[in-house]
C-alpha cells in the first residue's frame, strides 16, 4: 500500500503543477497579472500548494517558459531540421518556430519583460539543440556560412525572431508578412558566399 500512496500523491502533484501552469498562462494570454494569489484561485487550488511547486512569482513564470519551449522544440523537430537542403530545412523551421511564437505570444512577451536574461537563454537552450544541428549541417554542406559560429547563427535565428514578434506587437510588421520577412532575412544571414 505504501507504494500506491505514493503514486496516489505524485499523480495529484503532477496535476496541481499542470493546472498551475495552465492558469498562469491563461492569465498571462488575458494580459493578467500572474500572481500567485490570482494563479491559485485560476487553478483551483490554495496558495500553498502554488508555493509548494514554485517558492516565488519567478519560479512560477520560468516553468511556464520552459514549458512553453519545451513545446516549441517537439514542433522544431517535427519541422525536420535534418532533412533535405539545409535552406529549405532553415524555411521550415522559421515557419514552426513563427507559429510557436504567435501562439505563445503572451509567455515570450511576460519573458522578455519579467525575466533575467539568463533565464531566457536556459530555457530555450533544448529549443536551441534543432537549430544548431541544421546550423552544423548546412556549414558542413556548405550551404552555411562558415566564417561566424554555429552558436552565433543559432542566437541570431531567435534573436531575430524575437525582433520580429517585438514588430508585431508594435504594429510595424504585419504578422502574415513576418515568416517571409524572417525567412528573407536569415537567408541572407546565413548564406555561404
Amino acid at each position: 500500500m505504501p507504494g500506491s500512496t505514493t503514486d496516489h500523491r505524485r499523480a495529484i502533484a503532477e496535476r496541481n503543477v499542470e493546472a498551475i501552469l495552465d492558469a498562469a498562462e491563461a492569465l498571462l494570454e488575458a494580459r493578467r497579472d500572474p500572481s500567485i494569489a490570482a494563479v491559485a484561485a485560476a487553478a483551483g487550488v490554495s496558495r500553498v500548494t502554488v508555493y509548494a511547486h514554485f517558492p516565488t512569482r519567478e519560479a512560477l513564470l520560468e516553468a511556464v517558459v520552459a514549458r512553453t519551449v519545451r513545446r516549441a522544440t517537439r514542433t522544431l523537430e517535427a519541422a525536420e531540421p535534418d532533412a533535405g537542403a539545409p535552406a529549405d530545412a532553415l524555411e521550415r523551421i522559421v515557419a514552426a518556430g513563427w507559429s510557436e511564437l504567435e501562439r505563445h505570444e503572451a509567455v515570450a512577451r511576460a519573458a522578455s519583460e519579467q525575466i533575467a536574461a539568463d533565464v531566457r537563454l536556459r530555457a530555450h537552450e533544448t529549443a536551441f539543440l534543432p537549430i544548431r544541428r541544421l546550423v552544423e549541417r548546412g556549414q558542413g554542406e556548405g550551404a552555411f556560412r562558415t566564417d561566424l559560429p554555429a552558436d552565433w547563427l543559432v542566437a541570431a535565428l531567435f534573436a531575430l525572431m524575437h525582433a520580429a514578434a517585438d514588430e508585431v506587437r508594435a504594429e510595424r510588421l504585419d504578422p502574415a508578412k513576418a515568416p517571409q520577412v524572417l525567412t528573407s532575412s536569415l537567408h541572407r544571414l546565413f548564406a555561404a558566399d
